[in-house]
């Protein structure tokens, strides 16, 4: 009860009160101005390239089950009762392309699958592989189409890919990802501490929109909610982005290094050539002359030397050998559990030069190639697109709001100008170094970011020297 509570009687006068003395704020008080100029600056000005990228995302999201339609006559076939071998099927996939040279096979992972056939082949595109789809129980070749990436991406993957990661501008079109996922995590994690501690009368509207008249609190309302649920999605999707992201990338795989976590190589090269110290050597055998340069137990050998040796998901590419290589079969099944053994056979008797296990993986590089797979929407199939779908459209959405909110309340003064000079210089300058390793660590960042407090300081300048005119007439 307070002394002027109503079911309290007074029975005396209350003694006077010293005045109180002022409260200093607190550090929210002082942050909070900071906080909301720069979650405000930072996503109107790259809004546009989350935008985009988002827009991309979501195409590229659901490329995966569009392709399978696009290209159903080349990726499926009716069952048969007896499967060819896979010599026979890479054979006749040389006879369709003699131009062609075989670097790797890719049999069929299921019944009524094509096996895919790679080739380099002057005619397809730089970066690409050629792709001869043959009918694993016909050997009839079901057509041929450019192949892109260790996900087998087909054309209308591989330019939509190319449209989400670089805009098909190359090289300098990659700024582009990698500022969006540069400052992504960053109007995350603003706007959720700034979400967190609103005031709101109903613990509902944390997690739900409000309902109401059309106004600038509703739209407020499911700008925060929605990006409240699709946070750790978001932050997860600028996390592995920025893993292959020009220079952020760097950085990144330099510390990757440095904590061990590197990803491990298979070591393919051949000991003795085509017809090194293995041949004629294996258990049981008795000494023989060494086998000519050019003995090659061929793909369907290697494939059963290697479910021997342990590689036996039902999803695997074999690469065949090279000059002073041997076979490479392994497995690429990326939904989880994750089955992405490999073994490098001997070309001359299929001896196992070197095996690698998913499990022997550091921790840290295990994380990184399933995120990055998440990311890439292979992880858990399709129901990882359609989660990356609802995120691309979550994030479209939010964005469309922060610019509504922005359009409504355009008249006022613009938010939290100057905020950084009400606050504490014993915080001021702990945020200022952290700021500065970040933005050295992640470069697009500082810089996109010097050039906020660039215009910020100019348009300062612009509207003191305006309020000086006023005033002087």
């Amino acid at each position: 009860m307070t002394i002027d509570d109503p079911a309290r009687p007074d029975t005396a006068e209350a003694p006077p009160q010293a005045p109180a003395t002022p409260r200093r704020p607190g550090a929210w008080s002082a942050l909070r101005p900071l906080l909301l100029r720069l979650h405000f600056t930072a996503g109107l000005l790259t809004a546009p390239f989350l935008l985009v990228a988002a827009l991309s995302g979501f195409l590229y999201a659901l490329s995966y089950q569009a392709e399978k339609v696009v290209y159903a006559h080349e990726l499926e076939v009716p069952v048969g009762d007896t499967v060819l071998p896979l010599d026979r099927q890479t054979d006749i996939a040389r006879a369709a392309n003699p131009d062609g040279t075989v670097t790797a096979v890719w049999p069929a992972a299921e019944p009524g699958a094509t096996t895919r056939v790679l080739m380099a082949d002057p005619e397809a595109p730089e970066g690409t592989s050629l792709a001869v789809f043959v009918d694993p129980y016909t050997g009839e070749v079901r057509g041929q189409l450019p192949s892109y990436g260790s996900s087998g991406a087909l054309p209308l993957r591989t330019w939509i890919d190319g449209l989400h990661r670089d805009l098909h501008l190359g090289e300098p079109g990659r700024i582009y990802s990698e500022l969006a996922a540069s400052w992504l995590w960053v109007l995350v994690l603003g706007g959720l501490v700034l979400w967190f501690a609103r005031r709101r009368t109903r613990r509902r509207a944390l997690l739900l929109p409000e309902g109401g008249p059309k106004s600038r609190r509703r739209t407020l309302s499911w700008h925060g909610s929605v990006g409240l649920w699709a946070a750790l999605g978001l932050l997860l999707l600028s996390a592995t982005g920025l893993t292959w992201s020009r220079y952020a990338g760097e950085n990144i795989g330099t510390l990757q290094d440095r904590l061990g976590g590197a990803t491990p190589t298979l070591s393919a090269g051949a000991a003795g050539g085509a017809g090194g110290e293995h041949a004629g050597h294996g258990p049981g055998h008795q000494p023989a002359d060494p086998a000519p340069e050019t003995a090659d137990i061929g793909v369907d050998r290697a494939v059963e030397a290697a479910r021997a040796a342990g590689v036996d998901s039902s999803s695997i590419a074999v690469t065949l050998p090279a000059e002073g290589s041997g076979y490479v079969v392994k497995e690429t099944d990326k939904q989880f559990p994750v089955e992405l053994d490999s073994v490098a056979l001997d070309p001359a008797d299929g001896t196992v030069l070197d095996r690698l296990a998913f499990a022997e993986y550091p921790l840290l590089a295990q994380l990184t190639r399933i995120g990055i797979d998440a990311h890439m929407g292979v992880s858990l199939g399709l129901f990882n697109q359609l989660v990356l779908a609802a995120l691309a459209l979550a994030l479209s959405l939010m964005i469309l709001w922060g610019y509504r909110m922005w359009w409504l309340r355009r008249p006022r003064r613009p938010v939290g100008r100057g905020a950084w000079r009400k606050v504490p210089v014993t915080m001021l300058l702990p945020l200022a170094a952290a700021t500065a390793l970040i933005g050295w660590f992640v470069p697009l960042l500082g810089i996109s970011l010097l050039v906020l407090l660039a215009a910020e300081a100019v348009l300062a300048l612009t509207a003191r020297a305006r309020r000086r005119r006023a005033s002087a007439s």
